[in-house]
């Protein structure tokens, strides 16, 4: 059943009244700027709601039409879930300076806002005035697939719900510009609130009709290929690891529903990040296992991900698989490389680093990765987007060195990564935030899904067994969106 609500169903009358204060001090402040063009200010309010409510659900049910679009749940970490509808504001930037020159942007409009200060038990990660979006893999992206995917996106959103526990916190965001009344935007404001409702996720057909085709843009062998040249320039000392992704499509008889997608995902995958990024008509979405990196004050945390294995549906076989992928050789070394390099990374900005001595199993549904919790004491406030910029690509998407990596990736790939292996996440008022590494996931645009998966190579990687690896990957997504 829909629930609709008046605004002040959802936001109670103190919350309402300083609103209106927000906006006219907003207002006052442009007015003081005198003439000539002038950046709007953002107005921020923040409230713990009553009662139980699923940010999700609230997003998809009252996306308009071409909304931006941001979500990133987290079932298994005590239901933790963000969400966002709209743009009050975009920040979006191409080219090698889009870390740094975010960062940068993010800091003015966060110095000029008039925004709440949300505190309180139970508050969720995320709240109050934050930006939500991503991260391409690559500093500028030419592909058409990815039109509205800059190499770097945030949004503050018109309408942000976030989760944590049993309390759900609902932020609303509007920019204010010269030209506006203080009536203008209040009712720019209201309007979105009210057209806020929760309805369930839909699930996908249980009995789809029609044909679905799965197709590999390039066919299989060329990633087998592009494996065995990558594996003689490693022997040869080119590098040590390379990332190598392949591209695989699902055409529907109608089109994908996000939604749906997103349902299954979170049941399927509760222990993953769980992402969708909407611009336009297009949706970017997945279930990833990789934490890029999280801050939270002077501290931060990522993890070495890298080598991996299938599962069994016998427990026996798959404590197998396990304690094999915790001893091989080749995949330990995989691990390491990500580690050393992440801690490198790190500890020009910190305190100290620690890495754990020895990788641990991660488990997710389809696959087993090793996986090696890292931790970092900043040495001075450095914000999260900072970090990203400082880790990313980390060598478990790209490669070591990095610089040789970049340049040989998109020559034995042969396509534009957009935002797979790129950046998801977001960050606040305060510079904390998280980012996962944007894996297990798909394009959808209209009925075609463009779906991609990768595998780490180095010296004794089998092009066979890689190949392998990636169909392994796939399985993440290619059920959910093959009927």
């Amino acid at each position: 059943m829909d629930t609709t609500h008046s605004a002040t169903d959802w936001l109670n009358s103190a919350t309402l009244t300083r609103l209106e204060r927000h906006v006219a001090y907003a207002l006052k402040a442009l007015r003081r700027r005198g003439t000539g063009p002038a950046d709007p200010v953002l107005v921020s309010v923040t409230q713990r709601l009553d009662g139980d409510v699923d940010p999700v659900a609230v997003a998809f049910a009252s996306r308009r039409p071409g909304d931006h679009f941001f979500m990133l749940d987290q079932p298994a970490r005590d239901g933790a879930s963000i969400c966002g509808l709209g743009s009050a504001l975009e920040l979006g930037v191409n080219g090698p300076e889009r870390f740094s020159a975010t960062s940068r942007r993010w800091r003015d409009v966060v110095e000029s806002a008039l925004a709440d200060a949300p505190s309180g038990p139970g508050l969720a990660a995320g709240a109050g005035l934050a930006a939500y979006g991503g991260f391409g893999f690559a500093p500028e992206s030419t592909s058409p697939e990815w039109e509205g995917y800059d190499a770097a996106s945030l949004v503050v959103p018109e309408l942000a719900l976030c989760r944590g526990g049993d309390a759900t916190w609902l932020t609303l965001n509007g920019a204010v510009s010269a030209d506006d009344t203080q009536e203008t935007v209040l009712t720019r404001m209201r309007t979105r609130l009210s057209e806020a409702q929760e309805r369930p996720l839909p699930l996908l057909d249980p009995a789809p009709t029609g044909t679905y085709r799965v197709h590999s843009v390039m066919a299989p062998a060329h990633h087998e290929e592009a494996v065995a040249r990558a594996v003689q320039r490693i022997r040869g000392g080119e590098l040590e690891k390379v990332v190598l992704a392949r591209e695989v499509r699902v055409d529907a008889p109608r089109n994908h529903d996000p939604a749906a997608v997103i349902g299954a995902l979170r049941d399927g995958f509760e222990d993953c990040y769980v992402y969708a990024v909407g611009r336009g008509e297009t949706t970017f979405l997945g279930a990833t296992p990789e934490l890029l990196v999280r801050r939270e004050g002077q501290r931060a945390s990522t993890v070495a991900l890298a080598g991996s294995t299938r599962r069994s549906a016998d427990p026996a076989v798959d404590d197998h698989l396990g304690e094999q992928l915790l001893r091989s050789p080749k995949e330990r070394e995989e691990n390491a490389i990500v580690a050393r390099r992440i801690a490198r990374a790190l500890a020009g900005q910190s305190v100290w680093v620690t890495v754990a001595p020895e990788p641990q199993l991660i488990r997710v549904a389809n696959i087993q990765h090793l996986a090696a919790p890292i931790r970092a004491q900043l040495a001075e406030p450095v914000s999260v987007i900072e970090l990203v910029g400082l880790l990313h690509p980390t060598p478990a998407v790209g490669g070591e060195p990095a610089d040789v990596a970049a340049r040989l990736i998109p020559a034995l790939e042969g396509f534009d990564r957009g935002w797979y292996a790129g950046a998801v996440g977001w960050v606040d008022a305060t510079d904390d935030g998280e980012f996962c590494v944007a894996l297990r996931c798909a394009l959808l645009r209209g009925n075609v899904a463009s779906c991609y998966a990768g595998g780490g190579i180095v010296a004794d990687s089998d092009p066979a067994a890689e190949l392998a690896e990636t169909e392994v990957k796939l399985s993440a997504l290619l059920p959910v969106l093959a009927g």
